[in-house]
C-alpha cells in the first residue's frame, strides 16, 4: 500500500511539474490568426498576432484547448480528379495550369494531399465510358486510353508538385453488361456471376495506373451504394459489400500485388453509416478485408452517426470522401452560406472521428460543368472561365484552405470546447507539436472571446459570420 501511495505521489508531482512548465511556456506565446468574414470579399487573411497571458479567472466566452486529450490521426485533405476537372484544366494555358497546381498542391498553396478519382465514368465528365468492350468477360480489351488525354496529365502534374499526394478511386457503375438492368444508370445491381470479373477489373485499373507511375492508397467499393441516380450508379447492400470485399476484392488485390491498397465501404450519406458498417462487418472475413468507412454529406448532419460508427469499430477510419454543394463565387449574395456549410461540416466531421476531408470536383466551369445524365452542375474550389480561358478562385477554395493549409498529415485531433452552439471549433496537434484551431462563428453578432490553453488566455476579435484558423507554435515539452 505504501508503495502504491508513493507511486501516486510521484505521478502527481510529475504532472504538476509538466503543468507548470507548459504554463510558463504558454504565457507570452504569440498565436497567428487567419480570418475570413462574410462582410468582406477577401478570405484567409492573416491578422495581427494574439498573445497568451496568465488567466485563472475568466469563465465566459472561452474556447478551450486540451492537448492532453488525443483522438484520431488526420490523413489529409483534397478534392476529386474527375474528367470534368481534367477537361477544364486542359483548357488553361501551361503557365495557368502550373499556377492552379501550385494553388492546390504546392508549398505556397493550400496543401491538398489526399484526393479521389473515378473508375469508369462518373456524372462529372463528358459522357459515359468504361475500360472494356461489351461482353469481354476475360477483360482482354481493358485499357485506360481515354484517361490518358486529360485525367492522367492533371494527376501527374499534381504528384510532381506534391509527391506525398495519396489517391483513392471509386466506381460509379460496372459496365452495363455486368448488371441486372443492363445499364450504367438508374441503379441496377452487379450480377453475382461477375463478382470475380469486377474484382479483377479493379486490379487491372490499379495496374494500368501503376504503369504510368501512379499508385493508389485505396479504393471504395461503390460510390453512393444506396442511390438510384439518373447518372452512373449501382446498388449494393451492406452484406453484399462485405462479401465482395472479403471473398473477391481483397483476395484479388492481394493476388495481383496490391495487398497494401485499402478498401473502403459505403461511400454514401451519414444517416445510415453506422448501420451499413455493422451490416458489412457482420460478414465473416470482412473485418480483415475492409480498412475504412467512407461517407458523404447530402442527407443532413447526422454527426452522431459517425460517432456511433467509431464506437462500434474504433479501428476503422472514417473518411469524408465527397462534399459538394450549390453556391457561387465571392461577391455573390449567397457565397457565405457555402463557406459556413463547408466549415461546419468539416469541423463536426472531425469532432466525430473523421480522419480525412475530400471535396468533390477540383475545377468546374461557370455553370458547374461539364456534366452528363444530370440537369445541373455544382460549385468547385476553382472555376474555369471558358470565355477568357482564365480561372477564378472561389470561396470554397479558401474554406478548404482554412484546414488543409495548416493541418498536416499525421496530426492528431485534440480536445476542445466552445461556449456557444453557434460557435464550432476543432483543434489539432501537428506532428511537430504545432497546434491548429479552426473556428466558425455562425452567429449574427461580433464577439470578443478568449482562446484558453494551460491556464492562459488570448483575447481575439471574432466578427459575426466569420471563419478563423489559429496557429500556436510548438512547445518545448511534449504533451
Amino acid at each position: 500500500m505504501k508503495s502504491h501511495n508513493k507511486q501516486k505521489m510521484m505521478i502527481a508531482i510529475i504532472l504538476a511539474t509538466v503543468s507548470m512548465s507548459l504554463f510558463a511556456q504558454t504565457d507570452g506565446k504569440k498565436v497567428k490568426v487567419f480570418l475570413s468574414v462574410a462582410s468582406q470579399n477577401e478570405m484567409l487573411v492573416e491578422q495581427q498576432d494574439i498573445v497568451f497571458k496568465q488567466d485563472l479567472e475568466t469563465e465566459n466566452l472561452l474556447i478551450n484547448i486540451y492537448p492532453e486529450f488525443k483522438y484520431q490521426k488526420i490523413l489529409g485533405f483534397g478534392a476529386a480528379f474527375t474528367e470534368s476537372s481534367a477537361v477544364n484544366f486542359s483548357m488553361l494555358s501551361s503557365d495557368k495550369q502550373q499556377k492552379v497546381i501550385e494553388l492546390f498542391f504546392g508549398k505556397s498553396g493550400i496543401g491538398f494531399n489526399f484526393c479521389r478519382t473515378h473508375i469508369n465514368s462518373s456524372d462529372y465528365g463528358v459522357s459515359e465510358y468504361t475500360y472494356v468492350a461489351d461482353g469481354d468477360v476475360e477483360l482482354k480489351t481493358f485499357n485506360i486510353d481515354r484517361e490518358r488525354k486529360d485525367i492522367l496529365p492533371m494527376i501527374k502534374a499534381a504528384i510532381k508538385a506534391n509527391p506525398d499526394l495519396w489517391l483513392f478511386a471509386s466506381p460509379w457503375s460496372p459496365p452495363a453488361w455486368m448488371k441486372d438492368n443492363k445499364s450504367v444508370i438508374q441503379g441496377g445491381r452487379l450480377l453475382p456471376q461477375y463478382y470475380p470479373t469486377w474484382a479483377r477489373y479493379f486490379s487491372l485499373y490499379l495496374e494500368e495506373y501503376k504503369k504510368e507511375g501512379i499508385d493508389f492508397f485505396g479504393v471504395t467499393i461503390q460510390n453512393e451504394a444506396k442511390a438510384v441516380q439518373t447518372w452512373e450508379s449501382c446498388i449494393w447492400t451492406g452484406k453484399e459489400e462485405g462479401e465482395f470485399a472479403a471473398n473477391f476484392l481483397r483476395p484479388t488485390l492481394d493476388k495481383y500485388g496490391f495487398g497494401e491498397t485499402k478498401i473502403m465501404i459505403w461511400d454514401h450519406n451519414k444517416e445510415r453509416v453506422m448501420e451499413r458498417a455493422r451490416e458489412s462487418f457482420s460478414v465473416p472475413g470482412a473485418d480483415k478485408a475492409i480498412w475504412g468507412i467512407a461517407h458523404h454529406w447530402y442527407s443532413g448532419d447526422h454527426f452522431d452517426n459517425l460517432r456511433m460508427a467509431h464506437e462500434l469499430y474504433p479501428d476503422k477510419p472514417l473518411i469524408a470522401t465527397e462534399n459538394s454543394g450549390g453556391g457561387s463565387m465571392i461577391g455573390a449574395n449567397n457565397w457565405w452560406n457555402t463557406v459556413e456549410r463547408y466549415a461546419k461540416e468539416t469541423i463536426m466531421n472531425f469532432n466525430n472521428f473523421t480522419s480525412a476531408a475530400v471535396a468533390w470536383n477540383l475545377i468546374l466551369d461557370q455553370n458547374g460543368e461539364p456534366v452528363h445524365n444530370r440537369s445541373a452542375g455544382s460549385l468547385s474550389p476553382i472555376v474555369l472561365n471558358k470565355d477568357t480561358k482564365d480561372y477564378i478562385v472561389t470561396s470554397t477554395f479558401y474554406t478548404n484552405g482554412h484546414f488543409s493549409k495548416f493541418i498536416k498529415r499525421g496530426a492528431v485531433r485534440i480536445g476542445s470546447s466552445t461556449y456557444n452552439d453557434g460557435v464550432k471549433a476543432a483543434a489539432f496537434c501537428n506532428p511537430d507539436g504545432e497546434i491548429v484551431v479552426v473556428i466558425i462563428n455562425t452567429n449574427e453578432r461580433d464577439a470578443k472571446p478568449k482562446l484558453r490553453l494551460n491556464n492562459c488566455t488570448a483575447d481575439f476579435d471574432m466578427p459575426a459570420k466569420s471563419l478563423l484558423t489559429m496557429v500556436i507554435p510548438p512547445f518545448g515539452s511534449s504533451w
